[in-house]
């Protein structure tokens, strides 16, 4: 069996900052950008991986609107898993990502477990880090 990545789900408050933030600060490139029923979705991928696209989708996009509140209510406090990248120039991403006025949450530094990395928050509020490759 072969089994590989094809794509992970963000979730984010307004597609439109999300998109600004993961193509303008992060440099993923967008694949694709598809509203309906009063939900948009997109996806983007990391240049150097364009075969995994990340999903940046709604709450409340084909959930109940009890699930979508819920959804939500943890995307505005922080509780939601985020993504991890991964890059050859830490230092060069940070300053990139910082100058975008995202929120830092952890300037680039050696781990205990044995990366160096760096965190933000993305306009929704997911925790983004990026390990230096």
């Amino acid at each position: 069996m072969n089994l590989s990545l094809s794509h992970t789900t963000l979730l984010v408050h307004d597609p439109e900052k999300a998109l600004e933030f993961y193509r303008d600060a992060l440099g993923l490139e967008l694949r694709t950008d598809v509203s309906n029923g009063g939900f948009r979705w997109v996806t983007l991928s990391p240049p150097a991986q364009p075969e995994i696209e990340i999903v940046l989708a709604e709450p409340h996009g084909g959930r109940s609107p009890a699930d979508g509140d819920a959804l939500l209510e943890l995307l505005t406090k922080g509780s939601l898993n985020g993504v991890i990248f991964r890059t050859d120039d830490l230092d060069g991403t940070f300053e990139k990502v910082r100058a975008s006025g995202a929120e830092v949450l952890q300037e680039p530094m050696a781990q205990p477990w044995g990366v160096r990395d760096c965190a933000f928050r993305d306009p929704s509020g997911n925790m983004i880090r990026i390990n230096q490759a």
